[in-house]
C-alpha cells in the first residue's frame, strides 16, 4: 500500500533543528502499533544513536501538539521517540514487512526530495542577495550622480567677469 506523498511529507517536522517523523506516524504508515514499533527499536537500541532518534520533552510534545489539528496523545503513557532520516533508514533493518519496506523507500526520496528543494531554495536566496547587492550599489551610484547634479544646479548662473587678455594686444602698439 503506496501512501500519497502529501500525507507523508505532512507527518515531517522541524524539531531541534532536524527533520523528524514521529513514532506513531511512523507506525500507521508501516501498518503496525505504535508500541510494537517502539519495542523493535528498544530490541535494537544500539542502532539508534541520539542523532537517529530521541524521546521529546514535555514542552516539544505540548508545542507539536499545538501544532498537530488532532490530538494525538491518546493513551501515551510516554512521550513520543522522533525519528531523523537516518532514524527512519535504521528502522528498515529492525522491521522487515513487505509493507514497512515500501513506506521506508518511500519516505527516503521524500527526505531527498525535501533536501533537494532547500538546496534549490538556498541557491535562489543566494542569487536574490546578489541582485540586492547590486542594487544597493546602484542606488548608491544614482544618489551621488543626482547629488553631483543638485550642486551644479545650485551654483549661481553670473557671468564671470571679464578676463585680462593674454598675448599680443593691438593696443599697445
Amino acid at each position: 500500500m503506496i501512501v500519497p506523498d502529501e500525507i507523508v511529507i505532512s507527518k515531517i517536522y522541524y524539531i531541534r533543528e532536524q527533520k523528524v517523523m514521529l513514532d506513531s506516524d511512523l507506525a500507521e504508515l508501516y501498518g503496525i502499533e505504535t508500541r510494537r514499533l517502539n519495542e523493535q527499536v528498544n530490541r535494537n537500541i544500539d542502532r539508534f544513536p541520539e542523532d537517529f532518534m530521541f524521546q521529546l520533552n514535555e514542552q516539544e510534545f505540548k508545542y507539536l501538539m499545538s501544532q498537530i489539528a488532532t490530538s494525538k496523545r491518546g493513551g501515551r503513557r510516554k512521550l513520543p521517540y522522533v525519528f531523523t532520516e537516518h532514524g527512519v533508514l535504521m528502522l528498515s533493518s529492525v522491521l522487515n514487512s513487505k509493507q514497512a519496506i515500501e513506506v521506508n523507500i518511500q519516505v527516503m526520496r521524500i527526505f531527498t526530495r525535501i533536501r533537494q528543494m532547500l538546496a534549490d531554495n538556498t541557491e535562489i536566496r543566494l542569487e536574490v542577495e546578489k541582485i540586492k547587492n547590486k542594487l544597493d550599489n546602484q542606488d548608491k551610484n544614482m544618489e551621488i550622480v543626482f547629488k553631483y547634479l543638485d550642486e551644479l544646479l545650485e551654483r549661481p548662473n553670473h557671468p564671470n567677469p571679464p578676463r585680462k587678455r593674454i598675448g599680443f594686444k593691438l593696443d599697445d602698439l
